[in-house]
């Protein structure tokens, strides 16, 4: 890509970085994406309310759509950057802020290419709650769109790699909440309440168990948050949370789970007169890519002389580009942060600048392949 815009993408990553916003609260992103394409190129911006895109105008009957992410995660900025996030306990620890600016990039590029087909830039919200995705991707089929992709930065790979994944490449996954209501008693006399840590132990003893059975693919259950009770030593707790992360690599095995769970604690809620609620947020499909788009991105790379890294094992976190893969041939890649660059999701992480090149310059191949 240019010099010139790369260095503007540049800058906009960091006060994308400094205005970081939860999902489905990111307004000021939003409207810093739209004002950054509508000033900077002659593409058509299309105002969707929580989420936008950019298009540009083509020959031809395959429209190829690129999507980027753009919500950040409640984790507070604890390291001394020119740009940090200035939204307290909210930064962009996964990188969001440099897949929007790199979609940017592309904007730049396409605003002076001729002879190419329809391009479609889709800037979505929610991505880190498994929302987003689904209804951007209706998008894919109003405009007859024949190939998606998406790249995520990854650490721990070679920086400026192209890392990829032919079929299933992230699992699907969903939050479950269990919630428990018995009835409060002097801690004296536990007998006359009902006391719900019993079930609460049973789940745990279940959710430690099942992944150890044996499974087609990957079977996680990791506990997120659990609470029982307050901390007044003369009650016997009368109510009780268990909150729940159930990830699988095969649909079916992951709705296994979730029955087993959900039937354990309404057979221990009846027995004991407690009543059991569940919630469930938090939904992502499982993502697979098609090996005609993967084809593509393996091409794109080596013409481009970037290492290219077959990915043996899944990426055991959830991402909602699944919705989009499931409506037409798509990918979404890695690019290496570098190997020892900070993981995403931890305090020390900040998406690395340099790669921002590569993902504009692999989205202009992929047009062109």
């Amino acid at each position: 890509m240019q010099a010139s815009n790369l260095e503007k993408i540049t800058e906009l990553r960091h006060k994308l970085h400094s205005h970081a916003e939860l999902s489905l609260q990111e307004t000021e992103t939003k409207r810093i994406l739209m004002d950054f394409i509508s000033e900077n190129t002659s593409l058509e911006v299309c105002n969707q309310g929580e989420w936008f895109y950019a298009f540009k105008d083509g020959q031809g009957d395959n429209p190829i759509a690129f999507r980027a992410d753009m919500d950040a995660l409640p984790i507070p900025e604890t390291i001394e950057l020119d740009y940090s996030s200035q939204t307290e306990g909210v930064s962009h620890k996964c990188g969001h802020d440099g897949h929007s600016a790199a979609l940017c990039g592309l904007a730049l590029e396409l605003d002076s290419m001729e002879d190419i087909r329809p391009v479609y830039l889709i800037f979505q919200h929610a991505e880190e709650i498994g929302v987003g995705g689904k209804v951007c991707s209706e998008l894919l089929q109003e405009k007859d769109i024949t190939e998606v992709y998406a790249f995520h930065n990854r650490s721990g790979y070679p920086e400026g790699s192209v890392v990829y994944r032919r079929g299933l490449i992230q699992p699907a996954s969903e939050g479950l909440t269990i919630k428990l209501t018995g009835a409060r008693s002097h801690a004296s006399d536990p007998e006359l309440g009902r006391n719900p840590s019993h079930i609460v132990g049973e789940i745990l003893s279940l959710v430690h168990e099942i992944p150890e059975r044996p499974h087609r693919g990957l079977v996680l259950c990791t506990v997120v948050h659990l609470e029982v009770g307050t901390k007044d030593f003369g009650i016997s707790a009368g109510e009780g949370e268990i909150s729940l992360t159930l990830r699988a690599e095969h649909s079916k095995e992951l709705n296994y789970m979730e029955q087993e769970i959900c039937d354990l604690a309404e057979q221990l809620g009846q027995e004991e007169d407690i009543e059991v609620e569940f919630t469930r947020t938090d939904i992502f499909p499982d993502t697979k890519n098609s090996d005609f788009a993967v084809d593509h991105v393996i091409s794109v790379a080596e013409s481009l002389g970037y290492d290219t890294i077959p990915m043996e094992k899944l990426w055991r976190s959830s991402e909602d580009f699944g919705y989009y893969t499931k409506k037409c041939h798509g990918a979404i890649f890695y690019i290496g942060n570098g190997r020892k660059h900070p993981p995403v999701h931890t305090v020390e992480y900040d998406f690395n600048d340099r790669i921002l090149s590569n993902a504009v310059d692999m989205f202009l191949g992929l047009i062109q392949y």
